[in-house]
């Protein structure tokens, strides 16, 4: 597309640009609302530890719970 001003742009043409940066602009607030806020930074070693730990506990059945149990406890069967 050329470069035009908005008064010589078609409606098809100015749909487009409308889009283009209605797009942009939701996907830059998505990523600032849903972006992981502790990306970059660094897992202190206790909490590494605990999280490995936990989910070693997860994966032997000594921590959480079936998904089978729950969902009969919530009558959601």
């Amino acid at each position: 597309m050329t470069e035009n001003t908005i008064v010589q742009m078609t409606q098809d043409e100015f749909k487009e640009m409308l889009e283009g940066v209605v797009e942009e602009t939701v996907e830059r607030k998505l990523l600032e609302i849903l972006g992981d806020p502790d990306e970059g930074l660094e897992i202190r070693s206790e909490v590494r530890e605990r999280l490995l730990r936990q989910s070693q506990e997860v994966v032997g059945g000594e921590r959480g719970r079936p998904l089978e149990d729950v969902v009969r406890e919530l009558g959601l069967e």
